[in-house]
């Protein structure tokens, strides 16, 4: 294992704030994909021990088809009150919702949320977390993949999106 391919990883999945693609990284740090495959999993191993023993609040993670570096679950609540949210608040419950539901049709949402959900559907559309196709005389929603990255979803499954889903708001 070249030690400085994995700092070189490191560096890249702490600095980008956003899930990376293996091919995003070899590109960006010039190295192979075997190396950065390594890198990846020697990171996993690295964070995953130093998480038993409570020695770090950061964990690698696998986001769909992409890896982020992010603050384990039982610390994000502590670096959420200091960093800038991109999310606003007001569209967190709608977002999830159409998540939870998915395919869902809007008028559906609309029953949950109220009309404030065809305020929330066109911004939803606009930060790229939802996907809306006209459905007869509403839309159906459904999350994108940037949803599932951005979020740290590690599966597209709706079930285990469910599960995900209650886990985070429940703990």
């Amino acid at each position: 294992m070249n030690k400085r391919s994995v700092r070189q990883v490191e560096a890249a999945l702490f600095s980008a704030g956003r899930p990376l693609s293996v091919e995003e990284l070899c590109e960006a740090l010039d190295l192979g994909e075997k190396d950065v495959v390594k890198a990846i999993e020697h990171l996993q191993q690295e964070y995953m021990a130093a998480a038993e023993k409570d020695a770090t609040a950061l964990e690698v993670v696998r986001a769909g088809d992409k890896y982020v570096m992010q603050l384990r679950s039982k610390y994000a609540s502590y670096g959420q009150q200091l960093s800038p949210r991109e999310v606003p608040q007001k569209l967190l419950k709608t977002v999830s919702l159409i998540a939870y539901y998915q395919p869902v049709k809007q008028s559906d949402v609309r029953d949950m949320v109220g009309s404030k959900v065809y305020d929330h559907v066109p911004e939803l559309e606009e930060l790229g977390f939802v996907r809306a196709r006209p459905h007869g005389r509403t839309k159906m929603l459904e999350a994108t993949e940037y949803f599932y990255e951005y979020f740290g979803l590690e599966t597209t499954d709706r079930e285990k999106i469910r599960e995900q889903l209650r886990q985070r708001m429940q703990g």
